[in-house]
């Protein structure tokens, strides 16, 4: 049984979340990408290391700044879509900093979430999820074992997972390959199937 059981033609956002294209995370996006258009999907690529945006909140949240072109097409492009797909690389057990600095600018109140202001629902402070409805599917690479960094750091996949994408409404799988830096040639074309298998399927 598909977790994404319908087999209509999708309308599919991917993230590359690696600064850089020429990287495994890069090939598998392209595998994805050129899998989900054959099979008749719409894809909207975004790339990280080609946004132009800056990453830091200055003053935190105390004041929100003007979101820039790229963010605010990225923005557009997952209101559009039916499903989203992110591939990055783990380092140091989370994100890479640029793709943090990404979520921690664009990832706002009003577009894929808002909290209750009035009755019960604000006072248990709950909040309305704007992207129900939609899937997502996340591809994680580490240079460990995805087993043994669950035994030693915990659920290194949580804080996008939980706390970015469930919160705002995406029903999302995970995907975890490792250790990607040594794995020999036969384990990269098992990965490369079901990578290509996913992007047939838009999951």
């Amino acid at each position: 049984m598909h977790f994404f059981k319908d087999s209509k033609p999708k309308k599919i956002v991917i993230l590359l979340g690696h600064p850089d294209v020429d990287t495994h995370s890069g090939q598998l996006v392209l595998l994805y990408e050129s899998a989900a258009k054959k099979a008749g999907h719409e894809v909207r690529r975004f790339n990280l290391g080609a946004m132009r945006f800056d990453p830091i909140l200055h003053q935190g949240y105390k004041v929100i700044q003007q979101l820039e072109p790229d963010l605010l097409e990225l923005q557009d492009a997952l209101r559009w879509c039916d499903h989203f797909v992110l591939v990055y690389p783990l380092w140091w057990s989370a994100m890479p900093a640029l793709l943090k600095g990404l979520f921690d600018r664009m990832w706002l109140p009003g577009f894929c979430f808002n909290y209750f202001k009035t009755g019960i629902g604000a006072h248990l402070h709950l909040w309305k999820r704007m992207m129900k409805g939609k899937t997502a599917r996340v591809i994680v690479l580490s240079g460990s074992r995805p087993s043994l960094i669950w035994l030693f750091i915990g659920d290194y996949t949580n804080e996008v997972s939980r706390g970015i994408l469930w919160f705002a409404g995406f029903k999302t799988r995970m995907t975890r390959f490792g250790p990607s830096e040594k794995a020999p040639e036969w384990q990269w074309n098992i990965w490369r199937k079901k990578v290509a298998r996913l992007g047939r399927l838009g999951e």
